[in-house]
């Protein structure tokens, strides 16, 4: 499928979810039904070997920034089992803490984490976990990543009804004035247990759910970033190192190379990236272009940030494409984590 293609799938996708249109399937629901034995036994297969184990990563990160006065920074973790950082033994190895503790590093200040995803979640959860969100005992998070789609593919969850939940999460976030961003939905077609042509539509299913769910999270005023190649061809590559024992769930490796790719885009959300480096590097292949064209671009290419710019142009709202250098962030050692009560 061209870009231009998957733009064009991708822009359907979210008028049907902003019009309550529900119809469209992802990369022909017909032909996927046709495989079902074959998912059945690749959901098998990872299912026998998944740790249903989530380390407790909640708590009070970079305490050695505590100053007088000065109340930490709130980030909350939501959507499914890689927010929430299952299939990893350790709590700094979760991506909730590996952000937590990059993230007191770059503004010098403590970060509280607060995590409400849920291992098995698609988007239609996130209605309540944006609302436990608000609802919690902490002040509103200065910002909430998201992390959803994966189970919305394996489920077989219309493209529309997923974007327009994550939209609406999204709108609800932002309203209470939260920042939001959201790592959209991986590649699917790198998880080893799944065959050819399964391979293939998961693939091309995952993308086209990605780039709508671009499209819907920057009308709402949230930021996105791409997993899907960082689930590709870097795990593709690598499986045994970017895969953990279930061959599904990211790897501790897997969790801080996707780490790496958010915590820039987090940072920039907050105010904290050198203002330089907020404008277009054309060197980077960056610059402004129409939603549905850069959500396309963003699909297919990792760690790649897209925020919006104009609120309308001759093809619909324009945004900013950005691919951001990614910042190495180290592991953080029990003794730098405070943990909730």
């Amino acid at each position: 499928m061209t870009s231009m293609s998957r733009a064009r799938v991708a822009r359907r996708i979210a008028a049907g979810a902003a019009y309550g249109g529900g119809g469209l399937g992802l990369a022909g629901a017909a032909a996927l039904g046709l495989l079902v034995a074959e998912a059945q036994l690749a959901r098998r297969q990872v299912a026998n070997g998944t740790d249903h184990h989530v380390p407790a990563a909640a708590g009070l990160y970079g305490r050695e920034y505590e100053a007088p006065g000065q109340e930490p920074l709130l980030l909350v973790m939501a959507g499914d089992s890689t927010a929430a950082g299952q299939g990893v033994h350790r709590a700094g190895q979760t991506p909730g803490a590996l952000l937590a503790s990059g993230l007191a590093a770059v503004a010098e200040r403590p970060v509280r984490l607060r995590n409400v995803a849920v291992p098995g979640a698609r988007s239609d959860d996130l209605d309540r976990q944006a609302a436990l969100v608000l609802a919690g005992p902490d002040q509103i998070p200065d910002v909430c990543v998201i992390m959803i789609g994966a189970n919305d593919v394996t489920h077989r969850m219309p493209p529309t009804r997923s974007v327009r939940h994550l939209s609406a999460a999204v709108r609800l976030l932002r309203t209470a004035g939260a920042e939001v961003v959201v790592g959209t939905c991986p590649d699917l077609g790198t998880i080893e247990p799944v065959q050819q042509p399964l391979r293939w539509l998961a693939r091309r299913a995952s993308r086209q759910l990605a780039a709508a769910q671009t499209i819907g999270v920057v009308e709402q005023g949230g930021r996105t970033v791409s997993l899907g190649d960082l689930l590709g061809p870097e795990f593709a590559a690598n499986p045994r190192e970017l895969f953990g024992p279930d061959n599904y769930h990211p790897s501790a490796e897997g969790y801080a190379t996707a780490a790496m790719a958010v915590l820039p885009t987090v940072c920039a959300a907050l105010g904290l990236w050198p203002a330089e480096e907020e404008r277009p590097d054309v060197s980077r292949r960056e610059g402004f272009l129409p939603v549905a064209r850069a959500a396309a671009q963003a699909a297919s290419e990792a760690g790649t940030e897209v925020t919006a710019a104009m609120p309308t142009g001759p093809r619909g709202p324009w945004v900013l494409l950005k691919r951001r250098r990614r910042r190495r962030v180290p592991e953080p050692q029990p003794h730098q984590i405070t943990p909730s009560p």
